[in-house]
């Protein structure tokens, strides 16, 4: 199992259930939108089968690979108490999340970073947004969308579920201090396939 601070699990994945999960309006090869994304985890976040599938942990972040509409990469991942993703993007990937069970709070940057050349970043005033997602809450994002997501309860699991479009291709890990974003390593699908 990865450390409950991996945005995107560190070793093979739990099969999904028998029946492949589907939803959203994009079922065929085209690429889905924002818009189907967010359907797709919407609708699958009130499948309490699902949901209830769904081994919990009480020491790290357990997760299902899902099947997601137009080829995306989707997750269904149970977050215990006190975890989070630390700051990362999802390189080129746009994507959206659910709350399907308990509370999330997203911190999220509203800057572009470079995509590459640099180590180091200062921060402008201004560009940082948090937000809470209760149950039935979610989010979409565009590309190289920076963010750091986190179960802030003290006692009680969240469940999500999370769709990515293209299949993410990196994904970009930072430090933060401050005002001063750090790029500390950047992993590819080979690091957590």
């Amino acid at each position: 199992m990865s450390s409950p601070r991996s945005t995107v699990p560190t070793a093979a994945a739990v099969p999904s259930p028998s029946a492949p999960v589907t939803g959203g309006s994009a079922t065929s090869s085209t690429a889905p939108t924002v818009a189907e994304l967010m359907d797709f985890v919407r609708s699958t976040a009130r499948d309490e089968a699902l949901i209830a599938s769904l081994p919990l942990d009480p020491e790290g972040r357990t997760w299902i690979r899902l099947d997601g509409p137009g080829g995306s990469e989707a997750w269904l991942i149970g977050w215990p108490p006190g975890t989070g993703t630390g700051w990362h993007d999802h390189a080129d990937s746009f994507g959206a999340f659910t709350t399907a069970a308990g509370a999330l709070t997203e911190h999220s940057l509203a800057v572009r970073l470079p995509t590459d050349g640099w180590k180091t970043l200062e921060l402008t005033d201004g560009v940082d947004r948090s937000r809470e997602l209760a149950t039935g809450q979610g989010r979409a994002f565009g590309q190289n969308h920076v963010h750091e997501v986190l179960n802030e309860s003290e006692g009680a699991h969240a469940v999500s579920v999370h769709a990515y479009y293209p299949p993410l291709p990196r994904i970009r890990r930072f430090s933060r201090t401050g005002a001063v974003l750090r790029l500390e390593q950047t992993e590819r699908p080979e690091d957590w396939q």
